[in-house]
């Protein structure tokens, strides 16, 4: 993944393309290329690093080119690399592919090409969709990438150039978001609208599972089986900021909305075919390796320890494992009781935290293997640990976390299954269940997404209150943990969580009249006592706005207001509680004013101690 843009039409195409990666910049990405047609004969240019880079390569050269694709890659199969960088041919060199998503099947797809001759040359996913073309096409490349799209499992936008049709370019997308622009005898491709705006403002978003055909006569968008779809184009009136956004009014609200997404993709390529079981390939840690260590220490720091402390839930629970979860910031100054037989399991989303990554360093110099999660292929932390887990979540540009917190719960979750099936504590029957509840948690995500509006106005309600308290149980105690860090970082009021189970022991002090108590009432084995905590702050006149799944009652009548979330399972409703806390804390801080995606004093990546 990161930014697909295409040009076909009358002006330099090369021009047009470098300039939409341009426009692209602030998704984030680690290498960018281009292929064209210059003179009927198919060019392909790319490079490791900056856009600049790949500029000063093109400019060395005069070209005559109308029509062109390009990418700017954040990697995730694969190192960030020249070679891996997109786009990527087949074997003999004449179709040329760019692709964000993930190609869940590819491992079997490359396997049964290798066995069929196809040469490969990149680590990634993406280049399986380039020999596959090659192979389907018979003198219509718009039924060659249908074709393709019949054989692959996952997501992807994607846009396909020949040397064989060279006033065409086909174009694909599903879970992955890609936009046609439409000019006076041009046209455009992009993932996102600011690529497009200095061309035109006539757009027409392609749906999930259609191809859209382009050259010089037209455009015509088609459905899986080729039905030809009617499709007009809108206008779009947004300012090139607001674009960037997608038109969302902040980043932070854009990737909120993108964790459905970001879900999909991290959970994309790790089952098995039959759907029912996790599988890493490559990870390295085989199950009489994970069934020899004895303890699992979880360091991370911010929004990454509190995924560490729903992973410790998931951990003993699953795999009956001792587990101990530290800030990075004090790993190193307790001196920790670390041995061969204990694994450090390192979380950040960028992999330069530089606690983490100092963590990660002692742990290793202890002699500890180390596992990393980490959002960003080729960074300090995914080179040095001994394995890592990529979360897939895409670039996060708002200094709150919000995908890259969702994503690495999901990735503890699928890391708790291949412990517990290594460790034999978990029937077979039980892990494919929890598998089919993780699968579906996307959508349920979206339904939570959908109703925003209402706690919009909730937020609004309370956006002038000083203080602000969480409370849970369990599971919910360590996801009240980061609704109030959010809260904080982005509000600046001051905001605090609490076991609910020790309320008694001086928190209800600090409960005044009017004070605001956000309750999770999620975990159903300890839901009575939970409305017994809720009811303690009623009786000191806290405002209770309480978050449970599905038809509470009881929860409901002890409560100021409710936030329902789909009905899932205790056990992963992290992954949903956490949404609306993120909202309530974006509304609220979006009410007061604040400079949302990025709050005073903080910076996205902590690279120093």
């Amino acid at each position: 993944m990161c930014g697909i843009v295409a040009y076909l039409g009358p002006r330099d195409a090369v021009s047009v393309l470098i300039d939409g990666l341009k426009r692209l910049e602030y998704r984030g990405y680690d290498s960018a290329g281009v292929a064209f047609l210059n003179e009927g004969s198919l060019k392909v240019l790319k490079k490791e690093g900056r856009i600049a880079a790949l500029e000063e390569q093109l400019n060395s050269h005069k070209w005559n080119s109308r029509i062109g694709i390009g990418h700017t890659r954040w990697a995730t199969h694969g190192r960030p690399s020249d070679v891996n960088a997109h786009p990527h041919l087949d074997c003999s060199g004449k179709f040329a592919v760019v692709h964000n998503g993930i190609i869940e099947n590819y491992g079997e797809l490359k396997a049964s090409l290798e066995k069929r001759g196809h040469h490969f040359v990149s680590e990634t996913d993406t280049e399986v969709l380039a020999h596959l073309v090659e192979e389907a096409y018979q003198g219509d490349l718009c039924a060659a990438v249908r074709s393709v799209l019949r054989q692959v499992r996952g997501s992807y936008a994607l846009a396909v150039l020949s040397e064989h049709e060279p006033g065409k370019i086909v174009a694909a997308r599903k879970d992955s978001p890609l936009v046609l622009g439409v000019g006076k005898g041009e046209f455009f491709l992009a993932s996102d609208i600011p690529a497009l705006l200095p061309y035109t403002r006539e757009v027409c978003l392609l749906g999930d599972g259609e191809v859209a055909e382009i050259s010089g006569d037209g455009f015509r968008v088609l459905n899986g089986d080729g039905v030809f779809l009617t499709r007009k184009t809108f206008h779009v009136d947004w300012d090139q900021e607001a674009a960037e956004r997608g038109g969302y009014p902040h980043f932070m609200l854009k990737e909120i909305c993108e964790q459905p997404r970001a879900l999909r993709e991290t959970l994309g390529g790790r089952l098995t075919p039959d759907g029912a079981r996790i599988s890493f390939e490559k990870l390295g840690l085989r199950p009489e390796v994970l069934k020899s260590f004895q303890r699992i220490f979880i360091v991370a720091c911010g929004t990454a320890y509190h995924a560490g402390l729903v992973g410790k839930y998931v951990l003993e629970k699953l795999a009956r494992i001792p587990v101990e979860v530290d800030l990075a910031s004090e790993f190193r100054y307790r001196n920790p009781i670390l041995d061969q037989q204990t694994l450090v399991l390192v979380i950040s989303q960028s992999g330069e935290t530089a606690d983490t990554l100092a963590a990660l360093r002692e742990a290793r110099h202890r002699g500890c293997q180390v596992l990393a999660v980490t959002n960003v292929v080729g960074s300090s932390v995914a080179r040095e640990a001994d394995h890592v887990i990529y979360t897939w979540a895409g670039p996060e540009i708002a200094v709150a976390s919000t995908k890259a917190y969702t994503t690495q719960l999901l990735v503890l979750y699928m890391i708790g299954l291949l412990f517990a099936e290594a460790r034999e504590t978990i029937e077979p029957e039980e892990a494919a269940a929890i598998v089919a509840h993780l699968k579906v948690l996307p959508e349920k995500v979206e339904m939570i997404l959908e109703e925003r509006e209402l706690i919009r106005e909730l937020a609004d309600r309370y956006s002038c209150c000083k203080d602000v308290f969480f409370i849970g149980r369990g599971l919910d105690y360590a996801v009240a943990l980061e609704g109030a860090l959010k809260l904080k970082e982005i509000s600046y009021i001051h905001a605090e969580a609490y076991a609910a189970g020790e309320l008694k022991h001086g928190t209800l002090a600090l409960i005044e009249k009017g004070v605001p108590v956000v309750a999770l009432a999620t975990q159903e084995e300890l839901l009575e006592k939970m409305v017994s905590n809720i009811k303690e702050v009623k009786a000191r006149e806290g405002v209770i706005i309480s978050v449970c799944c599905g038809e509470k009652r009881e929860v409901e009548e002890a409560s100021d207001h409710l936030i329902r979330i789909p009905d899932v399972p205790s056990f992963v409703t992290p992954i949903l509680s956490v949404v609306p806390l993120q909202l309530l804390a974006y509304y609220m801080a979006a009410a007061r004013g604040c400079d949302i995606d990025k709050p005073r004093n903080l910076a996205k990546s902590v690279t120093v101690e």
